[in-house]
Parts: C-alpha cells; structure tokens; sequence
C-alpha cells in the first residue's frame, strides 16, 4: 500500500477518521464513516485500475481471494463457506430463491424484524405457496427463554425455515445462535441468520452454533462501504441448493479458459459449483471488496471481543446517566444479550426527532430506527465521549422543554 504509513488501530483512539465532523459519532449501527486505511485502499486500487485497466484485474482479484478467509475467521467459518455479496438483501434472496421449497412449507418469521429479513421470504411466501409464521420480537427486558419458548410453540406446527436477526436493529438484543440452531433442528427447521448488526461487534462462530445460514453487509459495523456484504452457507445446506441465480463465473474451474487460452474453451457444460461462492455470479464490486479488505484490519487486530468489552463499558456508563435523566433503557441485563447497540427512550414531555436532531446539531450523531433513540459507538469510541453526550442531551432536553413550555 502506498501513502503515508497508517498507525495501529487503539480502542478509544479516532486518529484513523481524520475527516469526521462529529464530536461524537454513534450511529455505527447505520452507516460507519470509513477510516483512512479504507481512503488510502481504494485509492491505490483506483490509481493502479486507471494506470493499468484489465492489467490490473488479476493482482486485486488475489486481494479479494484473500480476503475470504479473513471473512470467515470473523464468523467462525472456513472461507470455502463464504460468498461475496451485494449487501445483506441479496445473500437472503439468494437463499429464498433456491431453497427446493414444497407447497405448504413454513418459515417462520419476526415481527419487529427489519424489512431486508422479511421481505424475500414473504415473495418466496407467494411464489411458492408457502405459510408464513409470526413470533412477536424478543424483549430486551425479559429473559432470552421468553422468547425461546415463543419460537418452539411455533415451531410445534413443523417448519422449513426460521429467520431471525442475531441483534435487533432496534434495542440490540443479542440472540444465542446455538440455542436457536439447536431448537430450530430438533424440530426439523434450518436458521437464516441476519448478522449485519453482529459481525463485527460481537464474537459469532457459525460452525459451533450450528447456524445454516448467515447474510451480513460491510457498512456497519465492519466499517466498510455500502454495496457489499457476505453469505455464509454451511456446506450440508449448499449441496441443496437450486442453482437458479448461478450466472458464467458460478461454474467450476476452467470457466475463464476461454478469455486466455485461444480457441476451443467456449463451453457451457461446465458444472455449478454447490458452495456458498456459486452465488457470485458476474463480476463483483471491487472497489468495496477492497474497502472490506483495509476495514477489517483493526477487527482482526483487536478482536471482537475485546471491542464488545469496550463498548459493552461505553453503553453501560451511557445507559446509567440516561435513566437517572428519565430516560427508559431497552439495554438487556445478561451481558450475552447484549451488542453494540443501546436503544433509550426519551421522557414523555421531549419528542424523539427534536431530540435526534438537536443531539445531531450538538455534534452528537445518532439514528432513531423504529421510534427508539439508538446510540451505537464502535471500537474508535472513546469512554471520556459519556460525559459529553449527557452534557448534549441535557442541553437538547432543556432546550425542548423551554420551546413546548413558550
């Protein structure tokens, strides 16, 4: 990598986001700002892409290759196992389109679920004749066998399927996979996993959990950029698969002979790989891959559990100013439920979008997904931010009540 020599990542230490405006950034659970591994990573790619055109394309094509593995090592997973995707969307479409579903199936599915873990099984709903099943979202305030106990009574009716999220998007429940996994096979079921609020925020090991199948994208908290993502599939369940998404790079080796070796390598009766990476069907994003790439670096560096314990702290400092200024924690209480995400809901008297917005103007940046006031700090966080941010939100507060009481 050329430019100037990048310094290790620390927890706490924001000198790798030179360009973030923010005093303090906590919306990681929306889009991450990418760091200046991931500026200086694409602007090689770009100068040497300029410089070289086609020339280039084998030397990234072994950066992306490289990168595979180090995808997996983040979810307990061989790299074999993983596919590049698009986003989070396409690797569960991808599985809802070639899973050999039967007339009558059911999946069972979340309310409170974001749209991306619903949407494509209710199209497969209605292509296929298939028989949605609703569980009511897990409570972060109640014990995890609350819900548990919800998803074997649904489970009781047979299933093809369960899809859930790994951290609810809203309050940051974190989901134990290997419970799910277990009680979703003892009743014949596979467990699609929507992990873009996990990877990368807390340790996830697939092959030990049992987990099928797990969709994730790179802009959260892998801190890489939209427009990429990953799709694990265990090997069992690929060998299943309908190859119906396959396209001219889904074939097994030799699929390019035809570009270099001369004449007589044209064919189409290669077969189609039955791994996870036959949904890697064209060419691929390669400036985002490679952005994946630089991002991950600090992951690996610091582990993920050591970045859950940091900002496990963070939240927990945070969520304790909070309810002492009347504010209602969704923090769940077992440390294993919980990730990245704290979700807070304001007192009655001060509404949530002012709120969200005079936080924002304050140089304090959050999200607010589904009417809950999300904060979600990352491994650049620092724990000296707590004060700062209840010195914003009480100035934001006042500021509210003062406006409604004129």
């Amino acid at each position: 990598m050329s430019g100037p020599v990048q310094r290790p990542a620390e927890l706490g230490d924001r000198s790798l986001f030179p360009r973030l405006e923010a005093d303090v950034y906590a919306a990681h659970a929306a889009i991450s700002p990418p760091s200046s591994r991931v500026e200086q990573a694409v602007a090689d790619f770009m100068r040497e892409q300029a410089a070289k055109g086609a020339g280039a394309f084998m030397r990234w094509k072994e950066a992306r290759e490289a990168l595979r593995p180090r995808l997996g090592a983040l979810i307990g997973a061989p790299g074999c196992d993983v596919a590049f995707t698009g986003n989070t969307t396409q690797g569960i479409t991808a599985i809802a389109v070639c899973l050999p579903w039967r007339r009558g199936e059911r999946v069972v599915l979340c309310r409170g679920e974001f749209p991306t873990n619903v949407t494509p099984w209710l199209q497969a709903a209605r292509a296929h004749d298939l028989q949605p099943v609703w569980v009511d979202a897990p409570d972060p305030l109640r014990p995890v066998g609350d819900f548990l106990d919800r998803l074997e009574q649904a489970l009781r009716g047979g299933a093809r399927l369960v899809a859930l999220s790994a951290v609810a998007f809203q309050t940051g429940m974190r989901l134990p996979l290997g419970e799910l996994a277990a009680l979703c096979h003892a009743h014949g079921a596979e467990l699609f996993i929507d992990a873009i609020q996990a990877v990368g925020a807390v340790p996830i090991d697939v092959v030990a959990d049992g987990v099928d199948y797990l969709a994730a994208g790179s802009h959260k908290w892998l801190m890489g950029l939209d427009g990429c993502g990953l799709l694990y599939v265990a090997p069992e369940r690929a060998a299943a698969l309908r190859p119906l998404m396959a396209g001219w790079l889904s074939h097994e080796a030799g699929g390019l002979d035809f570009l270099g070796r001369g004449a007589g390598h044209l064919r189409y009766d290669r077969p189609i790989r039955q791994r996870a990476d036959l949904f890697e069907s064209g060419m691929a994003n390669a400036i985002g891959l490679i952005a994946l790439g630089a991002a991950i670096e600090p992951l690996e560096a610091l582990g993920t559990a050591t970045i859950f314990g940091h900002v496990d702290r963070y939240n927990g400092a945070l969520s304790e100013g909070l309810v002492a200024r009347g504010f209602r924690t969704l923090r769940a209480a077992s440390v294993g439920a919980r990730a990245g995400i704290l979700g807070v809901l304001p007192p009655g008297d001060v509404e949530l979008i002012a709120l969200h917005a005079a936080l924002g103007r304050a140089g304090v940046v959050t999200s607010t997904p589904d009417g809950v006031l999300r904060f979600a700090p990352h491994w650049p966080n620092a724990h000296d931010e707590v004060p700062r941010v209840l010195d914003a939100v009480d100035a934001a507060v006042a500021e509210l009540r003062a406006a409604t009481s004129a």
